[in-house]
């Protein structure tokens, strides 16, 4: 690159949040406490799940791959109701933002919601805008070096609480808080942690609004679910143009305080129209209205409004009813698509049944002559006992031909499965000598499971191999 040439790249200029207050910054507030509670609290919420495993509401038990949810478990033949919490997450997505713009990126974001955090500690530690402006251009001193590492000594301790709730979600909370102060815990709990307090404070601290602008896919996405429908923040540009002091006669309501520009954690200008950096956070409209309603103007000159608002409000017509933005045909269409695979889960939920099998038959041999002249197959059965408790199980099974069932270790055809575990059992179907069974290519069967405790009843096909002449 030739000198005088423009770079490619532009050192980032940091961005310092003037401290607002308004509806939507406490409604940003609110939210926050909210989200954040979930968060670290939810792995310490007891619920019974029995001796064999931890008394915890919501466990992602890797090790016997399953999800715990308060009394739902999900199994990992039962990834699909997984994968329709994902397309229920990415449809709501669609839904919200058709209607209210990146209401999620400017209020529940993960990235938001931290980011929110760490400028709150900056802000008690360091002082509000135009202070951190001062130190941030200020030489090195014994001060700001204080002041420095005392900001950053408290992010670690939010990042560190970050990751160490997130490993609690994996195994026994107390168990492993004690086990992590004491030492004893997995290294991979210690690594874990390790690599998401860095995480959490690199984002939230440093990267922050780069995260949303370079790294996050959604502001290039979001342009293809809005229309001018869509609820999102603009600017009131003929009511505020033009520009120019209060005392002004000719000059619109805006007097170019810079007020909405100093609050954005975007560091944007909202009367430049719509940008991909808009999070439509709402604090340049507390910002804009605060000082409005100082110098005795109406309040909304920077708002939440739709595309369709604006032209009209331009030809001196009313707005449009806000419900009629939000419901129109494309909202209802996800709505309707939401509910559907919502209530699709939610049925699938209520009709599984507690106990599974499935049907392996062994075939290295195929069969085996026994000698008497009788054919024999081997099919290894697992059964999975969903219940909190162990419970016995009875084994049968239904064909056109006769043929005749036992099970390895047990002459009475039952076995035992411990609470919410599977269990492998080698079952023998057996065809007597000269029977079709045994001289057919294939008989159809059908296995059966019975719980001696609730009578519930559980199935599984398969064939009988036979020797053919």
């Amino acid at each position: 690159m030739s000198q005088g040439d423009t770079p490619l790249y532009a050192a980032r200029e940091p961005i310092f949040p003037k401290r607002v207050s308004g509806r939507f910054r406490n409604l940003k507030w609110g939210i926050m406490l909210f989200t954040l509670g979930i968060y670290y609290l939810t792995p310490w919420i007891r619920w019974d799940r029995g001796p064999e495993m931890p008394d915890q509401a919501v466990l992602v038990d890797l090790a016997g791959r399953r999800f715990f949810f308060f009394w739902i478990e999900i199994w990992p033949h039962e990834f699909y109701f997984v994968a329709g919490l994902l397309i229920m997450a990415g449809l709501g997505l669609f839904l919200f933002t058709s209607a209210l713009g990146r209401v999620w990126c400017g209020y529940a974001c993960p990235q938001t919601v931290w980011t929110d955090l760490f400028i709150l500690v900056e802000r008690w530690i360091e002082g509000d805008r135009n202070a951190r402006l001062r130190l941030h251009r200020a030489k090195w001193s014994l001060n700001k070096l204080r002041l420095r590492l005392t900001k950053w000594v408290v992010w670690l301790l939010i990042g560190l609480a970050t990751g160490g709730a997130w490993v609690f979600y994996f195994t026994d909370a107390p168990s492993l808080a004690v086990a992590l102060v004491n030492g004893t815990a997995h290294p991979v709990a210690y690594t874990t942690m390790a690599i998401l307090t860095a995480s959490t404070f690199f984002f939230g601290g440093i990267a922050r609004e780069q995260v949303c602008i370079y790294a996050c896919p959604w502001p290039r996405i979001q342009a293809a679910m809005m229309d001018e429908d869509t609820i999102t923040i603009g600017y009131r540009g003929w009511r505020g143009e033009p520009r120019g002091k209060a005392s002004d006669p000719n000059a619109g309501d805006c007097i170019d305080c810079m007020a909405c520009v100093n609050v954005c954690p975007m560091g944007i200008d909202i009367r430049d129209g719509q940008q991909m950096e808009c999070i439509t956070c709402g604090l340049c409209i507390d910002a804009c209205d605060d000082i409005m309603t100082k110098m005795g103007r109406e309040r909304g000159l920077v708002d939440y409004l739709a595309l369709k608002d604006e032209t009209r409000e331009r030809e001196g017509m009313k707005k449009t009813p806000i419900w009629r933005h939000v419901l129109r045909p494309r909202t209802i269409f996800y709505t309707a698509l939401w509910s559907a695979f919502g209530l699709a889960m939610v049925f699938a939920l209520f009709v599984r049944a507690d106990i599974d099998i499935t049907v392996a038959p062994v075939r290295n041999p195929t069969f085996v002559t026994m000698s008497d002249g009788s054919i024999r197959n081997t099919y290894d059965i697992r059964i999975r006992n969903k219940n909190g408790e162990a419970h016995k199980f009875v084994f049968s099974q239904t064909s056109t031909e006769r043929l005749w069932l036992s099970v390895e270790g047990s002459e009475a055809r039952v076995v035992e499965v411990p609470a919410d575990q599977m269990l492998q059992v080698r079952v023998y179907i057996t065809a007597d000598a000269g029977s079709p069974a045994a001289t057919a290519e294939r008989t159809v069967l059908r296995f059966w499971v019975q719980d001696l405790e609730s009578s519930e009843r559980a199935s599984a096909d398969s064939y009988f191999t036979g020797k053919v002449r």
